[in-house]
């Protein structure tokens, strides 16, 4: 085959750091996925839908066939905490959250996750990040210690 082609879907979720709620100005938050949807075309990654709440953010992308995750996501947490700071002198020391999780879901997924990140403020009056975040862990069967999972 001549041509390399691919289709990887990814659903990524981080924290802010100690999941101080930073993002509770529903203006800014909306201002900052639309910023990372941007970082996202930079590296030449489709954003589907960026999401989240005060303390954290969701984002569903099509991954480009030369970008890898881990860089992905250094890329959308480091330009958009840099931004951030020159929102406001309370954001002067944002930061995210060290770790990360990032998830492959199947293309006929795609509309279900685009519904649960959508609808993130209503999800988490009944469920915490944290065991929002344990429930993918398990879900995909990723082994976790919880001494290390939170920062």
């Amino acid at each position: 085959m001549a041509q390399s082609l691919a289709k990887i879907i990814a659903h990524a979720i981080f924290s802010t750091q100690s999941r101080y709620p930073y993002l509770r100005d529903p203006n800014l938050r909306e201002e900052l996925h639309r910023y990372i949807g941007g970082i996202l075309l930079e590296l030449d990654c489709q954003p589907i839908i960026t999401g989240g709440v005060e303390d954290h953010v969701h984002l569903l992308c099509s991954l480009s066939r030369t970008c890898e995750p881990a860089n992905m996501i250094k890329e959308v947490k480091r330009g958009s905490s840099l931004w951030l700071k020159t929102k406001g002198v309370e954001l002067k020391d944002f930061a995210w959250q060290s770790g990360y999780g990032i998830f492959s879901i199947g293309y006929s997924q795609i509309e279900a996750v685009r519904t649960y990140i959508a609808w993130q403020e209503d999800h988490h009056r009944q469920v915490s990040f944290q065991d929002e975040f344990r429930q993918f862990l398990q879900r995909y069967e990723i082994p976790f210690d919880e001494r290390y999972v939170w920062d």
